[in-house]
């Protein structure tokens, strides 16, 4: 019986280039075996490594020329948040080049927006997202970047008035005024932007609940203070998580006994916004709310359009 094939370290990692196949020893002829796949242009892959989106941008990366930048919704995510289509991954180049990479987008520019080692910074790209992703996706995003401290409202306004006329610079504006880095995850930001949209009271976001003599009894999602009202999102960990389903068991318990009401909107429900904001509607009224009901009109439709303006 033959012996299996030796497969590198290198292969067992992810995507690789032929020079750095040829550094682990594997002859350009052995790539063209059986044991490993062509992804792009001098670029591998060992057909027994499983690829992660990671591992697509780092394979796009290889096959692109000198100079070019990871940038736009790639780059952000790369940070570590699930936003956007994987592919085509994007970059940004300076120069008029024309290459053709399968599953890649490459953007022409005249000046390279600001960049770190990894691509384009967090805030250029986020920058460059409002060009044309929709608000509701960068509330998303910009929360995370603040969050995270990956980019601070500063830098992107910097990075705006660097490149006035950058795609993006006049959108991303309109857009911070909607950020919050209290957020704790993207259907949270979700969440708080259809109740700022719909014209609702604006929460305290992740704030510390207290009871009438002071006694903190918790954080709470999005925090009524007035109507004594804690609006949570409930996602998939909470249930899954034995840890956090007891301590959410402790925490609504002591928001009953010291007249907190709360509101839960999981994620299915999120699947209906408007339902979900009709259903924190319905709980600030039963809890003395008074003012207007949500409105379902043009702001509330922003969110799901890009942002006008600029090129």
């Amino acid at each position: 019986m033959p012996r299996p094939p030796e497969i590198p370290d290198l292969a067992r990692r992810g995507p690789f280039s032929r020079e750095q196949a040829r550094s682990a020893g594997v002859s350009d002829r052995r790539l063209q075996g059986r044991h490993f796949e062509r992804l792009h242009p001098g670029v591998w892959r060992w057909t027994g490594y499983e690829m992660t989106p990671l591992d697509w941008q780092t394979a796009a990366a290889l096959a692109m020329p000198d100079g070019a930048a990871l940038s736009h919704v790639s780059r952000i995510q790369r940070t570590g948040l699930d936003v956007g289509p994987v592919r085509p991954v994007r970059f940004t180049i300076v120069g008029d080049h024309h290459l053709t990479v399968t599953g890649t987008f490459l953007h022409r520019t005249a000046v390279m927006p600001p960049r770190d080692d990894v691509g384009v910074t967090p805030a250029a790209a986020f920058v460059q997202c409002c060009a044309s992703m929709r608000l509701l996706d960068l509330i998303v995003i910009g929360d995370h970047l603040l969050r995270e401290e990956l980019a601070t409202v500063g830098e992107i306004v910097d990075v705006c008035r660097l490149h006035p006329w950058r795609p993006g610079a006049s959108q991303a504006p309109a857009v911070l005024s909607w950020l919050h880095e209290r957020a704790w995850s993207p259907k949270e930001s979700e969440l708080r932007a259809y109740v700022d949209a719909a014209g609702l009271p604006r929460p305290e976001v992740n704030a510390d609940v207290l009871a009438l003599d002071g006694t903190r009894l918790g954080i709470g999602d999005l925090w009524f203070p007035q109507w004594r009202l804690v609006a949570e999102y409930e996602g998939r960990q909470h249930a899954e998580d034995p840890l956090q389903f007891r301590k959410d068991i402790d925490r609504y318990a002591g928001f009953r006994d010291n007249d907190v009401a709360y509101v839960q909107i999981t994620a299915a429900m999120t699947a209906n916004p408007a339902g979900s904001v009709q259903r924190l509607f319905t709980a600030l009224v039963r809890h003395g709310y008074t003012g207007p009901p949500p409105k379902f009109a043009e702001r509330w439709g922003s969110l799901f359009r890009a942002v006008p303006g600029g090129r």
